[in-house]
This record gives structure tokens, sequence and C-alpha cells, in this order.
């Protein structure tokens, strides 16, 4: 049996810079000894986060049989966060070729491969060569990382213009975002500007450096670029998706921000066809990337996901074995589920038949996760991260991780020990009283959803002088709670305008963690699946590869034979639980407005 896995605050560290992507390796396996003669039907996914390049390799139900990680490098120099596409792709190696000797996987046996990743942009030149996007000229540095903010200023103004693009991203596009970045760039150097004949999301340019085909993604495109997916509704369908030209770039909105120069050579630099994900790319694994690889020349490759995006595909249809997968109502059912994808930062999935404009939430895109829906994308920038930086950065944090290492827990783990000792020590009726003076509004990083506001910051109401690790676990207890508060009122704002999502299904990092899921849960009222497997990203990128080798009709279909349900944690039936929480729900949107408030007497005094 493998060791048992623990999990930590998200499934992603952030350090700066990380060694070279070959100094370490983490691997897991599910299997046994395999027989060389038993050829087995295997696909495999591959994962690029902010921290590590991964690879899982799953069988015909769906199961997961072995995996491996890699870190890679990052650079971080306040708002400008960026990494390098050589680097990843060397870790995406290492992690692939760890992941098939682990599990006793011959090249023979992987029959599909499917690439996801974060939504971070990659310069390249006419040879496919890294160009430096970094003030620091380094060309090792060719990536604009997604949690980067240097573009605030440029998205704002782009947002002024009030393009009709607009409408299908909440009515503003946010610094993270790819136009904003690529306006930067312009306007800050224009030597790389000149010398960058491909601008690419991550995930598209994995699956290009694997099949040298420049088909992109539509979860990419029309997620992060402004694309509009659905001018291929009448022209397109899933079974007919290949080569697709790319017909829903509006032209004039890239003239209008200042960068209709990417419109030239039929959108050469951005996208010059698009393709639903799953599509198998080319003629499959190039023989230079089979060999770096070490994968069969000809492995067919889906078109790619962003990897939030890839951790919805590997959990929607998640279901217990009580509801069944096959009649025909699920295509409605699926549209009263959201699906958290927690690491990070969360990002917040629904789809719907009908196309649903929220403000201050991105969409609808049409087809960027599962095709021929509307996809709904919540988000929150900073929960892992948030609750990493909550924990570091307080005086009793040092002492606590020790106190773990020697229990052989997490200090996550052992802050949840803590709470239950407070729970009994102060004889309150539940744990999540133990914070009723203790108030987070988690806009550490900004805003992403439903307010849209990237100047938001953190707030923390309640603070003594204790500096004890009691205190460190009320601080982290109020930040689950503020980070839950967010997700619901991501739901209700949903719900308002024509959503009707009444269960949530959790994956990522964050999902590991019973307090987090169950504090979820009691919050936002809805019951929570767990996914079967808890690697639902490499899942859903896997699943990638399953379509693009035909052993599936569509990636709906795909989903629905590869997706399982784990446990399922239901709210708390207590009605003293359910006010407290709507009571610290009504002070968690006050911070808000009392922020506005503030912001705008600062404002007025300065002038």
């Amino acid at each position: 049996m493998p060791a048992a896995r623990k999990w930590s605050s998200s499934s992603l560290s952030e350090t700066s810079p990380l060694l070279p992507s070959s100094a370490s390796i983490e691997m897991s396996s599910n299997t046994g000894e395999s027989s060389s003669a038993a050829r087995r039907t295997v696909f495999l996914g591959v994962d690029v986060g902010t921290g590590s390049s991964r690879a899982g390799l799953f069988d015909e139900q769906g199961r997961l049989i072995g995996s491996a990680s890699s870190p890679i490098q990052i650079w971080k120099e306040k708002d400008c966060i960026e990494q390098s596409s050589t680097d990843i792709w060397h870790a995406v190696c290492t992690a692939v070729k760890a992941a098939c000797s682990l599990a006793s996987v011959v090249p023979e046996e992987v029959v599909g491969l499917g690439f996801a990743a974060t939504c971070s942009l990659v310069a390249v030149d006419s040879d496919g060569s890294p160009v430096s996007v970094s003030w620091t000229g380094d060309a090792r540095r060719n990536i604009i990382v997604w949690m980067d903010h240097r573009a605030v200023n440029q998205a704002e103004r782009i947002n002024a213009n009030n393009s009709p693009v607009l409408q299908y991203c909440g009515g503003s596009l946010s610094p993270e975002m790819q136009a904003p970045k690529l306006l930067w760039v312009k306007e800050n150097l224009k030597e790389s500007w000149s010398l960058i004949f491909r601008w690419m999301d991550l995930s598209d340019w994995l699956s290009f450096r694997a099949t040298g085909d420049d088909t992109r993604s539509l979860c990419t495109t029309v997620c992060k670029w402004t694309y509009l997916g659905h001018a291929h509704m009448e022209v397109a369908r899933e079974k007919d998706s290949h080569s697709m030209e790319a017909c829903g770039w509006d032209d004039v909105f890239w003239e209008e921000i200042g960068l209709g120069d990417l419109v030239e050579g039929n959108h050469a630099k951005i996208g010059r066809s698009v393709a639903f994900p799953g599509h198998p790319l080319g003629s499959g694994l190039t023989p230079a990337a089979a060999k770096e690889l070490g994968l069969l020349v000809g492995t067919p490759v889906g078109t790619a996901l962003i990897d939030a995006h890839a951790g919805g595909v590997g959990t929607m249809e998640s279901l217990p074995e009580t509801e069944s997968k096959d009649n025909v109502a699920n295509e409605e059912a699926i549209c009263h589920r959201m699906v958290l994808v927690c690491g990070t930062s969360t990002c917040h999935m629904a789809v719907s038949r009908n196309k649903l404009f929220i403000p201050g939430v991105w969409g609808p895109f049409w087809s960027a996760m599962v095709p021929e829906y509307w996809l709904t994308e919540g988000g929150q920038s900073a929960t892992g991260a948030l609750l990493d930086h909550i924990i570091e950065n307080h005086v009793a944090a040092p002492l606590l991780a020790n106190r773990a290492a020697s229990q052989s827990i997490s200090i996550y783990e052992l802050l949840n020990k803590i709470l239950e000792s407070m729970m009994q020590e102060r004889k309150v009726l539940f744990v999540s009283a133990l914070t009723e003076d203790m108030h987070v509004l988690p806009d550490f990083h900004g805003n992403r959803s439903p307010v849209a506001d990237p100047k938001s910051k953190g707030m923390v109401c309640g603070l003594t002088l204790e500096t004890s690790e009691k205190q460190l676990a009320l601080l982290y207890l109020a930040t689950i709670q503020g980070i839950a508060y967010g997700t619901r009122h991501i739901v209700e704002h949903c719900n308002s305008h024509g959503h009707k999502i009444d269960t949530l299904l959790a994956c990522g990092g964050l999902s590991k963690n019973p307090l987090y899921v169950q504090e979820h849960a009691d919050i936002v009222g809805c019951c929570i699946i767990l996914p079967r497997e808890s690697e639902t990203v490499l899942l859903g990128a896997a699943i990638l590869g399953a379509v693009a080798a035909q052993k599936y009709t569509g990636l709906h279909e795909a989903m629905r034979a590869l997706n399982a349900a784990g446990q399922v944690i239901h709210p708390s039936e207590d009605a003293k639980v359910k006010k407290y929480h709507d009571a610290k729900y009504q002070i968690f949107k006050s911070l808000y407005e009392q922020q506005l408030s503030h912001r705008s007497i600062m404002t007025q005094a300065l002038q």
C-alpha cells in the first residue's frame, strides 16, 4: 500500500525562486507489480500548476494508478511574477517518466495524453525560443504567471472602452486575463514585443510543444482572451470540431485597446484555429517530444484545458451511486452543480444550457469546459495562498510547525486539533462559534468575484495583542470562514441571476482539509460531494487524452464514465449553526462596504 498522503492548505506552494526542476520528485502509486504480458489501457494527464508540474496515469475506470511531480521555478518581484517555459517542459518530462516508471506503465499502454495548466501567458519567437517578458531582460523568464497583477492600469483602461466583448467576462476584464498583460508588454517591453511570434496560454503551449499543432483550446481563448466561442455555435459540433477556423475574435476590440497588430496574419500570434477540449491535435506526439517524454511517437494529444477547468471536467459528474448517470434528465441535472477547484486560488465552475449574464462573474463562456454548455466562472484569487500567508506570517508558526513535524502531521491538521480542544475548553456548542469576535474579508489579492474589484484589500476585525498558538488557530478558522462566506456570496449572486445551484463538488488541495469542507457546507447550506479520486485536475487532463484517442464519442461521455463520487459532506442541521453563520455573513459583507467608504474618504482627503 502507498504511504498515506498528507494534505496541505493548497495543492501548490509559492516560493521564489525554486530549485531546478530536477532537484526533487514526489511520487505516489496505487498499483502493485504489473505483468508485462498484460497490456493495459492507460490515460495520461499532465498538470502544470504554480509550483510544480505533475503527471498522473489513470485506468479505464478513472482510477489513479500512479503519479509524480517535479517543482518549477518562479520569480516574484512585487506585482511581477514570472516563470520559464524551458524549465516547465523539463519538469513535465521528468514527472511523466517518473510516473510511468513508478506505475510500471510502458509506452505502449499510454493511449492518450492531455495537458492542463494555469492560465499563464507564454511568449516565444519564430523558432519557438523563449522571449523575455521581464524587466530584467532574462530570456528564461518568458511567462507572465496567472496571478501577476502588473497590468491593473491596462485593465482599467481597457474596461473604460465598454467593448461588447466585456459582457462575456462579467462586464470587465481582470488584470489576470491576457489582454491587459499583452498591452503592458507592448507599452513597457518594446524590444520583446517586436520579437514575439506567438502568444499562448500555457496549456496551449504545452500541447503545441508536444505536437507542433498551433490549434488553441476554446477553454483558454474564450476564458482568458475575449474569444467569442459561441461564434461556432451554428457551424461546429463536438464530433466535427477539427481545424476550426478562428471566427470568434472581435477585431474592433483589439484595435480599440491598441493591440490591432495582433489581428494581422489572420490572428497568427494569438490563434488562427481553435477546437473543443479533447480534440486530437496534429499527428500526436512528435518524434522529439515522444523521446523527451519517454512515450511513443504519434500518441494522441487532446486540445488542452486551464487547470481549474480540468478540475471541473474531472469532478462534475462525480455522483453517488444512488444517482443515475444515464437518464436523460442528467443533461439538466449537471446545471444544478457548482465545482469548487480549491488550490492556491479557488475557481467556482457552473454550467447552463442558456447563457446567463452575471455582473462580476466571468462568462458566460460557450463550450469552455463542457462542450455546448455555457460556463459561468466565479473565483477567489487567494485561498490556499491566503491560508499559507496567514499562518506563515504569525509569530507562533515556527513552534507550531515543529510540533506538527514531531507528530508527522501537517500544520493544518494540528490547527484543527487545537480548535477541537478549544471548543471543549471554552464549552462552546460548535467549533465555528470560537470566532464570534473575529471576522476576515479574504480579499488580500483583490476580489475576483462577485464584486470584481482588484483593488479590494484584506481585512481582519478582532485582533488582540495575544500571540499564542490558540490565537493563530482562531485566525486560521476565521480565514477559512471568510473564504467560505466568499463562496456563499458567489453562489447566491449566481442563483439570483438565473442559476439553480444546490450542490457543490470540491476538489484540489483544500478539499482534503475536513474543517475547510465542513465550514463551506455549513456556510453555503449545500451538501458537498468529494470525488473518489483526489487528483481531479490530472484526471480531467487524462480525460482529454481519452477523448483524443477516440475511446469516447466526446468529453461529456468520458466524464460520465471516468468521474466517480467519494465522501458526501452534509451541512449541519443545527439551527443555531445556521443562525450564527447568517450573522457572520452579514458582517462579512459589511466589511467590504466599510472599505469602499474608507476608500472614498481618503480619496477626497487627497484631492
